[in-house]
């Protein structure tokens, strides 16, 4: 291999699956159809978290293109749930933290807005998907933070937020945890 070689390696099959879904939501979020994507989740969601009946749902602050899970709370907020957000550090473990439903003041080591209440563990967790499969598996971007949670905390009910542009077949790993239930703006399935 020559010194070119090195210093551009091809991208891994998931790291240009990554983009091409990232390329792919930002244009069809841009579109007609994406812009009702919110609200028909949201009806969709709320359906299913009242079926799961959660104790402590675990919510995550929103990336660019992603659903908004706390509006979606603020606007269907169930009475007695408490609510916790993840706080990840790089390279390390992903936990939740309780929060009060205030914007955040805090960001944890991933520079994502972050509660600073006691640990808590959720018995249903809400999932961004920037991909998922049929299965039930979820590509994200790559740091493995939910899969190391979900796989510590089998007894937690994991609920993926896709929209319907990120469905897509990819090798699954040994370390990918299938869902428990995937939601998106269509439908609503477990794998």
């Amino acid at each position: 291999m020559d010194a070119i070689e090195h210093e551009n390696p091809s991208p891994s099959p998931r790291s240009a699956l990554r983009t091409q879904l990232q390329s792919a939501r930002r244009a069809w979020l841009a579109s007609a159809e994406g812009a009702g994507a919110h609200a028909a989740l949201s009806q969709r969601l709320a359906e299913v978290l009242r079926q799961l009946e959660p104790v402590c749902l675990g919510l995550y602050w929103p990336l660019a293109g992603e659903f908004d899970a706390p509006a979606y709370w603020t606007a269907h907020a169930l009475p007695g749930v408490s609510l916790a957000l993840p706080h990840a550090e790089p390279g390390g473990a992903m936990r939740y933290r309780l929060w009060d439903g205030a914007v955040p003041t805090a960001k944890d080591g991933m520079d994502i807005p972050t509660a600073q209440g006691a640990w808590a563990d959720p018995d249903v967790v809400l999932v961004p998907c920037l991909g998922v499969t049929r299965d039930g598996c979820r590509l994200g971007y790559g740091g493995g933070y939910f899969d190391r949670w979900l796989a510590a905390h089998p007894g937690a009910t994991a609920v993926g937020l896709a929209w319907s542009v990120g469905e897509c077949d990819f090798e699954v790993q040994a370390h990918d945890v299938p869902l428990t239930v995937v939601v998106t703006e269509r439908e609503v399935w477990a794998p």
